[in-house]
């Protein structure tokens, strides 16, 4: 078990869609290991494996930790959204961003399809906190991020004081 470095914006392989996972060894039970520790490390609630340089179609969620839904902690491998409907915005954070918020529309619920660690493949239904957690670590798995679904004058100033936060910790 190890916390690993979480790649933040700009780093490429965040903008890189991850690679299906073929075998579930050894290898990929000691990341999702690692991907939990280092998410519980940073207070998140969801990981996608290329957030610490693993190009690779994987993500855990535990939202535990948040109050405002019921708690819910997952594995998922080569996960895909089969159905989705209603909408709902959220400000999100996100890891790869330290310190930046911000108002994302999100379908309110989901259903998806993913392999748990015995590569056995599971439907799962989620609605509100979840459903977003979900989309938000989907998203980083097709090479999406969080400001990509911002647009115009509320991207440039979100990315303007990330910029300036990521100046001040830089500095401090």
């Amino acid at each position: 078990m190890a916390v690993r470095k979480i790649r933040s914006y700009p780093d490429p392989i965040l903008k890189t869609p991850t690679l299906r996972v073929d075998v579930i060894d050894e290898d990929i039970k000691k990341l999702v290991e690692d991907m939990f520790d280092t998410m519980y490390a940073e207070d998140g609630v969801g990981l996608a494996a290329n957030q610490i340089g693993e190009p690779l179609r994987l993500m855990v969620i535990d939202t535990t930790p948040k109050k405002e839904s019921p708690p819910l902690k997952l594995v998922l491998i080569n996960p895909e959204l089969i159905h989705a409907e209603g909408t709902i915005r959220y400000r999100e954070g996100c890891l790869s961003f330290p310190g930046l918020t911000v108002e994302v529309e999100r379908y309110r619920k989901v259903r998806l399809k993913a392999l748990n660690l015995e590569g056995e493949e599971k439907e799962y239904e989620l609605e509100g906190f979840p459903a977003i957690v979900f989309q938000h670590e989907l998203d980083h798995l097709n090479g999406i991020t969080f400001i990509d679904r911002v647009n115009g004058l509320k991207r440039r100033l979100a990315l303007e004081k990330y910029y300036k936060l990521q100046r001040q910790r830089s500095r401090g």
